[in-house]
Parts: structure tokens; sequence; C-alpha cells
């Protein structure tokens, strides 16, 4: 597993990647899962390991971009609903989670309409947590939205975003970006393009933990 670290007093946060765009964030108290639980190896993307099922944290929050099944399984959220005592919020429930996170201590967040073009509704979010800002892409094609966002500290974006920024010239303000939601035919060029970079981290290891402090 690797550490990165971006230092100051606040209690560190952090990102484990599950899978595809698939994370859990957490301080210690308060559990974040997005755009997991997954369908395992759904549209030939990464398969999820079942205990990764097992050790969902009760209580927990269960953001979504959208409903593709590589981002979101139905009967799994479910289940884990019903046993687990969590809340989910999908890309249909954004007003629903912002008026949520008026209430919990330290965290706030921001919802983006962003386009996918295989989805009829996509949103994208900015979490800002103890200070640190965490941009979460999802499935999003369009570069625009991260390009208007200022001081973020953690940017996680499939490559085609980084692909659309440079096209367009647009440039990304993270002081890290997270690669996610790669196929694992992609995983070796993703090491080889980004594996020696200190700013852009391909996530190919599936349990890999980030920590943002």
């Amino acid at each position: 597993m690797f550490s990165y670290y971006i230092s100051n007093a606040q209690n560190p946060i952090k990102v484990k990647f599950i899978g595809n765009c698939g994370l859990h964030l957490t301080d210690g108290d308060t559990n974040i899962y997005v755009d997991f639980p997954y369908v395992s190896g759904a549209y030939g993307y990464m398969k999820c390991n079942p205990l990764q099922i097992d050790s969902i944290k009760n209580n927990a929050l269960f953001l979504f971009t959208h409903k593709h099944k590589d981002h979101y399984s139905k009967k799994i959220v479910k289940s884990i609903l019903k046993n687990k005592n969590g809340q989910s919020f999908t890309q249909w429930k954004s007003k629903k989670l912002v008026k949520y996170f008026e209430s919990v201590p330290n965290i706030t967040i921001e919802v983006f309409k962003t386009k996918h073009r295989f989805s009829l509704r996509h949103k994208s979010y900015l979490i800002t947590w103890n200070g640190k800002r965490i941009y979460l892409s999802g499935d999003t094609e369009d570069s625009k939205t991260i390009g208007s966002i200022q001081n973020i500290d953690w940017a996680f974006l499939p490559p085609w975003i980084l692909d659309d920024a440079k096209e367009k010239n647009i440039k990304i303000d993270a002081n890290k970006i997270g690669v996610y939601h790669l196929y694992p035919s992609e995983i070796a060029s993703a090491i080889e393009e980004w594996g020696q970079t200190k700013s852009i981290i391909p996530l190919t290891k599936q349990g890999d933990i980030i920590r943002i402090q």
C-alpha cells in the first residue's frame, strides 16, 4: 500500500481506493463511500472483492455520481441500507445531500451537474473536509467544471478528463490528481505514463490508501 501526505494540524482524511470510481473516505468518525458498491466486473472494469462489501461501516453515507453498474449496485445498496443503517444519495438527490451535510461538522459539499453521454443525469462533487478540498469527477467527459474550481487538494479523475483538459488548454488547479476508473488492460500504460510523477498518481491497486492531512 502507498500513502501520500498533505500536512496541517487537522486530523487526516483517509481515502481508500476500492476500484473504478469507488472510494471510501473517512476521518475515523464519518464514513463516506463514493460510487460504491458497484457490480463487480461490470462492462469489463475492475472486479470487487466480497470482503470490501463485508467491511462497509455502519451508519455510512453513500454518494453516487450516476447509476451505471460499474458505479452502483441497486441490490447491494438496498441490502446495506437495511443491515448497516446507512444513507444513500444518488445523483437525483443532490438537494437532499447538500441539506444533510449542513448538519455534519467540518464537512460541506458542492454538487455540479456534469455531462456523461451515457447517463440522463450525472453529478460531480467537491467535498471540503477539515479545510481540505476533494473533487470527485465520476464519469464526466468535460474538463470545464474542474477547470473552474480553484485550490483543490486532491482531484480524482478518469484519464480522459486529463486528455480533454490538455486538448482544450484547461488548467486543473489541484495539488494532487488521482487517476481512477482504469480498465485492467490500461493499468500498465497508466503506470508507465504517470508512475514517476509527483502530482499525478494512477490508482491501479485496489486497497491502496491516500492520507490527506
